[in-house]
């Protein structure tokens, strides 16, 4: 079964994630797909409905991105957002200049009509970012709304089902935002939004048994929810032909490699290797300070160990990983540089021998969550904390050693046990201890002490694009802090990092 499908086209907007969780949350599958390749991916995709998105440049720019015309006479509906919108108006000779006064921040708009503004307040507040409009309507458009500054803040043709808003509807700043992008699925696209877990579940199934076969496969299974689910997800296709590796790399938290082995040998009934490798990580990342260095270690070294227990197994041709979307992002696309190489996009070796299978790939962290609860798995495996597949690896800073390990270890189990004393543990999305490889001054006793400096993080979000630190009451801070500096050998200081995402990124290396 194919799934309704919107494309959104990306032009370098900053908030292109937000356009397509948008879209996923009126239940409509989308992909994002950079400018280069739109036409291409159009043709394959046979999309019902495509949206432009903003972008930094101005379309007057020479090299700026820009569009083959042909899209327009597809007869497939299209909003263009900011930069997408400017650039509809250009390609379809209008024009866009620079007016006097440029927008940006909240404002003022007053919609005239049209079914992108069905049930929308006619005058009401929008999210400009812009330095150039549009100041000549293309053959056929007609203006739906309008600002103080910019006579086209949006415009139609009814005909061609083409829609642009110089505006951003995505961000929440824009009020009845959303609404406009639904009316949009639903009202212009008349889509029905079939994008839910039991269809992704069942279609997956299916996918993967064309995709496996009889094949033997293997899944690198880290006990996170991403791989947890795809594990599980693949079990339910292929059964016993999964064997699940679980590579424990000394860079997990506490007691968490018995946790894993318990839960899916016993609870699961998959076959589940568990290979201790702690002293061959180790080992690989001595000496190592830089975070990509490591990335790339790590993820080689998973692969590495996969290929070797797949000798000992037979013919073994595939490999589960539990990529999702924001790794796919993350790490870069034509029109996004790259903020970090995930281990699981980034660092495959290229002469890996075995054929991946990623059925979580196009989903964001909240729809893997609720493919999980479909499939059976219990709600506190489903709803633990994100962790990284580099683990300790990226959140002790500089060089790893075991001692260091070992530190953060015992560190992060404190913090996160008070966490869930205070009823904290479900209202904070992501919480972790770090180790800055710096050491700091303090007083134990009466004696000086030079060590380690400890950093705590949480984090609410929805998806891991964006998030926001979590205001932990100042006496469960107290509690926590008071516990490892006591608790803890090396440490005689801790930090609580305030910085959202953006700027900052959710982990600190």
């Amino acid at each position: 079964m194919k799934h309704e499908t919107v494309l959104i086209i990306d032009f370098g907007g900053q908030y292109n994630q937000l356009i397509a969780r948008r879209v996923r949350e009126a239940k409509v599958y989308c992909e994002i797909v950079p400018y280069k390749k739109a036409m291409e991916k159009i043709k394959e995709v046979k999309p019902e409905g495509i949206i432009f998105t903003g972008g930094p440049s101005s379309v007057n720019d020479p090299g700026a991105p820009d569009i083959q015309a042909e899209i327009f006479d597809l007869g497939i509906p299209i909003l263009g957002i900011c930069y997408g919108a400017q650039l509809t108006a250009k390609t379809l000779g209008g024009s866009v200049a620079k007016p006097e006064k440029r927008e940006y921040g909240k404002t003022e708009i007053n919609y005239t009509g049209g079914k992108l503004f069905k049930d929308v307040d006619k005058s009401n507040i929008c999210w400009m970012s812009h330095t150039d409009q549009i100041d000549k309507l293309p053959e056929g458009f007609t203006i739906t709304a309008a600002t103080h500054d910019c006579p086209v803040a949006a415009m139609e043709n009814v005909d061609k089902k083409l829609y642009a808003l110089q505006f951003h509807p995505e961000v929440e700043h824009t009020v009845q935002g959303y609404k406009i992008i639904r009316n949009f699925l639903f009202e212009v696209c008349a889509l029905s939004g079939d994008f839910t877990s039991d269809s992704f579940i069942d279609d997956k199934v299916r996918l993967i048994r064309q995709q496996v076969g009889d094949k033997k496969t293997l899944c690198a299974l880290s006990g996170g929810v991403d791989s947890s689910v795809a594990a599980v997800l693949v079990h339910k296709a292929i059964g016993d032909n999964l064997t699940c590796i679980f590579v424990d790399h000394g860079l997990l938290r506490k007691n968490e490699g018995d946790d894993v082995e318990r839960i899916f040998r016993d609870e699961f009934s998959m076959n589940l290797i568990r290979v201790n490798a702690q002293e061959r990580f180790l080992s690989k990342l001595a000496g190592v300070t830089d975070p990509e260095r490591k990335r790339k270690i790590i993820g080689e070294e998973f692969i590495r160990v996969f290929e070797e227990e797949s000798k000992k197994l037979g013919d073994v041709e595939f490999l589960v990983q539990g990529t999702i979307y924001p790794d796919v992002i993350e790490s870069g696309t034509d029109e996004a540089a790259v903020i970090k190489s995930h281990h699981n996009v980034g660092g495959l070796p290229e002469d890996m021998k075995l054929s991946l299978v990623e059925p979580l790939r196009e989903l964001f962290k909240d729809e893997v969550r609720n493919v999980g609860l479909e499939l059976g798995i219990p709600e506190y495996l489903i709803f633990r904390h994100p962790f990284p597949g580099p683990g300790l690896g990226i959140r002790v800073l500089g060089e790893v050693t075991e001692e260091k390990c070992d530190i953060l270890r015992e560190a992060d189990a404190i913090y996160r046990e008070e966490l869930e004393k205070a009823g904290l543990g479900r209202k904070i999305w992501q919480a972790f201890a770090t180790l800055p490889d710096v050491k700091t001054v303090g007083v134990m006793g009466d004696e000086r002490t030079y060590s380690y400096m400890v950093g705590l993080r949480a984090i609410t979000s929805t998806d891991g694009m964006t998030g926001e630190f979590y205001p932990i009451p100042y006496e469960v801070l107290g509690t926590i802090s008071t516990r490892i500096v006591n608790e803890v050998k090396g440490v005689n200081r801790v930090v609580y990092d305030v910085t959202g995402k953006p700027p900052a990124t959710i982990e600190w290396e």
